[in-house]
């Protein structure tokens, strides 16, 4: 089973057991997060698509840790004028170790809609 979720303006492929690196997300290392953003479900032939999102879905991690990646040269120069420019970057990101894909999740609206009944 793997599932398609949305986080930070990105689409990643995950699966329970693995880790993913996702854009940068608050919160230490051995904390909880789950993602509510769930594009696609899928089960062997089973499949579930959103529009744009699955409801009552949710995948829950682990973060493992927050960290930057390899550094990546950015260099510019004008032919013939002198100019010359070089820069690096490394982006920050979070790792987290898929624990859970729920396919029938109950959304944090729907437990305070419950205890505003009550």
């Amino acid at each position: 089973m793997f599932a398609i979720i949305e986080t930070g303006g990105k689409q990643y492929q995950v699966t329970e057991g693995r880790y993913v690196d996702v854009e940068l997300l608050e919160g230490e290392a051995d904390s909880k997060v789950v993602f509510e953003n769930i594009i696609m479900l899928v089960n062997g032939k089973k499949s579930k698509v959103g529009q744009p999102y699955v409801k009552n879905a949710s995948v829950e991690g682990t973060v493992v840790k927050n960290d930057k990646t390899k550094k990546v040269i950015v260099y510019k120069q004008r032919a013939k004028k002198g100019y010359r420019k070089k820069q690096g970057h490394r982006q920050n990101y979070t790792r987290v170790m898929i624990n859970k894909i729920r396919t029938s999740a109950k959304s944090k609206s729907d437990s305070a809609v419950e205890t505003a009944e009550e």
